[in-house]
């Protein structure tokens, strides 16, 4: 499907109206051998609580953007490129929908690279099942085109637990958070800290040239050249959400041009 559209006039009009979206904000995003395979609004797990996000897949990067107007106007454009990328399935959790009447965040996966890593959700189980296939896809002939360009787990940014889902401090297990006693999360591990156990900042290699703090404990793993947890589902908690409409539409499945 990528070489039968790539240089194509209706390949083309579609990236310029991702481009257009973006505005002036946005980086440019035609490439001659660049496709567009799909696009769609997914649940992104941030740090606040999760927030609505559109999703652009290229055959060679991931761009994403808040929503400004649906389908008009995105900001705050992210670029992740496939190479560097790797997807873990995050398994449903069956719990009840919690009391307030929101529903248990289902549908869920990884989407792990060096620069940032994040949960994301799909609406249904069919549309998460496109999105893997097709990112697994792309990931794939990515990094055949070009080979593994990381290859150490610990070079991958980790996933942030939210702060709604830490009431103490993840490290020392007794700092209660409130107003005064700020939370603060580790740039190396993604756990919501306490001032006295994130004293320190080190550079994180692929994340930032500028020092970031950390928690103690990775500090002194990275002070002794040791490994600190690697980035998987099982460091995303379960959250409620209420979601709204969240859609995937591959190039081979609409008509529609972008």
């Amino acid at each position: 499907m990528v070489e039968r559209l790539a240089n194509t006039e209706i390949n083309a009009r579609r990236i310029s109206h991702v481009e257009s979206c973006f505005g002036s904000s946005g980086k440019p995003l035609f490439h001659p051998s660049r496709v567009l395979v799909g696009e769609g609004v997914l649940t992104k797990l941030c740090r606040k609580k999760p927030k609505a996000r559109q999703f652009f897949l290229f055959n060679d990067v991931l761009v994403y953007g808040n929503i400004v107007i649906n389908k008009k106007r995105y900001n705050k454009q992210s670029v992740l490129s496939l190479r560097n990328v790797r997807v873990e399935e995050i398994p449903d959790n069956e719990e009840t929908a919690a009391a307030d009447g929101s529903d248990t965040l289902k549908n869920g996966w990884l989407i792990i690279s060096p620069s940032k890593s994040f949960a994301v959700y799909a609406q249904t189980a069919m549309e998460k099942e496109e999105w893997l296939t097709h990112m697994t896809r792309c990931i794939d002939e990515e990094k055949k085109k070009s080979g593994p360009s990381i290859s150490v787990t610990d070079q991958f940014a980790p996933t942030w637990v939210p702060d709604s889902e830490a009431v103490v401090c993840m490290r020392c297990k007794k700092t209660r958070f409130t107003t005064l006693q700020r939370k603060h999360h580790c740039r190396k591990c993604g756990l919501v800290v306490c001032n006295a156990c994130s004293t320190k900042k080190c550079i994180i290699q692929h994340q930032s040239a500028k020092p970031l703090r950390v928690c103690d404990v990775c500090y002194q793993s990275l002070q002794n050249g040791s490994n600190t947890p690697e980035v998987t589902a099982s460091n995303v908690p379960n959250n409620k959400l209420a979601f709204g409409d969240t859609s995937y539409s591959s190039d081979s499945e609409s008509s529609n041009e972008a």
